[in-house]
């Protein structure tokens, strides 16, 4: 199964301190999928400024007992919840990115009628604003009505029927 996350309204490239507070400033603002265990690692970062974001990622849907399970190189699993990392960070004139925030993007929340027809399927499609009601990037959990999930089918080639090649399939 292939997981793809649509991403529009990013909150732009730059974040100042905020007034009332000694919290930091922000330059050259970007936004990436955290690979599993590894924060370091980020897949596709997309500047923070951009119309859209878009990342597709390899995973395996499982039945089990419980309903379908998914897992794979980019979903994160805490104390039994199925997640996908966004990461937020600066990239510095060498490209190094340093994480700051991180939003949830909650798997265990998609309803399991789309998730059982996305395993069937073969995509799965997230859509959601990355901006927060202060205008900053999102972070936090992320669940509907944040983010709208839909199941598509997948190609037959392996690729995402939008975008082309398969990200993140390591």
């Amino acid at each position: 199964m292939l997981i793809r996350i649509d991403a529009v309204d990013l909150p732009g490239r730059t974040r100042a301190a905020p007034a009332d507070s000694d919290g930091p400033s922000y330059v050259d603002i970007h936004v990436a999928v955290q690979r599993r265990d590894r924060p370091a690692e980020v897949l596709e970062p997309q500047p923070g400024d951009a119309a859209s974001a878009t990342w597709t990622l390899q995973c395996t849907a499982t039945s089990t007992p419980d309903g379908i399970e998914v897992t794979g190189p980019y979903v994160q699993d805490r104390l039994g919840r199925r997640f996908v990392y966004l990461s937020w960070g600066t990239v510095d004139d060498s490209g190094v990115f340093t994480m700051f925030r991180r939003a949830k993007i909650m798997l265990d929340a998609v309803p399991s009628d789309v998730l059982a027809a996305a395993a069937h399927d073969g995509l799965l499609v997230g859509r959601l604003g990355l901006t927060d009601s202060h205008g900053g990037p999102l972070c936090a959990r992320v669940e509907p009505p944040h983010i709208t999930w839909t199941d598509e089918p997948a190609r037959q080639d392996g690729l995402s029927p939008r975008w082309g090649a398969v990200q993140g399939a390591r």
